[in-house]
């Protein structure tokens, strides 16, 4: 399936280094050593040179890359957290994130170059930018600051994530009382 290339994108092969450069950014990648790359008029064509596993694997992964490099040039990319948790708050200063969630001292983020974070209110965080796996990667390590916890539901999770909530220690007493 060829991969459409918009108007104001320029997308240049050196040998097995792929360049595209757009309105967002520019994005290089080093392509597999098996897999063929076809530059046409508004469209890039991956070929693989069989049918074997490995390279069916491979073809689709790199067809994937150069369509997410083309995505990200034209629209970026972006995700979503939520902070629940009662004084839980993250706050922008700079282009640097602080979180307030629990510790004894706030934790900053300082965002790679081509991510922007976005704080829109106390407990939402928007990381954009236009190379998906840097967005979904400082979006994790936003996550993994304060995960979600099983037990009250507190933490910074994505936007729609659903966290399955245990039931605790209710019912580990029994009809007998205190002993």
């Amino acid at each position: 399936m060829p991969i459409a290339v918009p108007a104001g994108v320029d997308v240049k092969l050196d040998g097995r280094q792929i360049t595209v450069k757009g309105p967002q950014g520019t994005m290089s990648r080093e392509l597999p050593a098996d897999i063929g790359v076809e530059i046409r008029d508004t469209e890039i064509l991956v070929t693989r040179p069989s049918d074997g596993r490995i390279h069916r694997a491979m073809h689709g992964l790199t067809r994937t890359l150069i369509a997410n490099m083309v995505e990200g040039v034209t629209k970026g990319f972006s995700k979503s957290l939520d902070i629940v948790g009662t004084g839980y708050r993250a706050i922008k200063q700079g282009s640097n994130l602080v979180l307030h969630v629990g510790y004894s001292h706030p934790v900053e983020i300082v965002p790679a170059e081509g991510i922007t974070i976005d704080v829109p209110a106390p407990n939402k965080i928007i990381v954009k930018g236009f190379d998906k796996e840097l967005v979904g990667q400082t979006a994790a390590n936003i996550r993994a600051v304060r995960k979600p916890e099983p037990y009250h539901g507190k933490g910074i999770r994505y936007t729609g994530e659903r966290v399955a909530l245990k039931a605790g220690k209710a019912g580990k007493m029994g009809k007998g009382g205190g002993k």
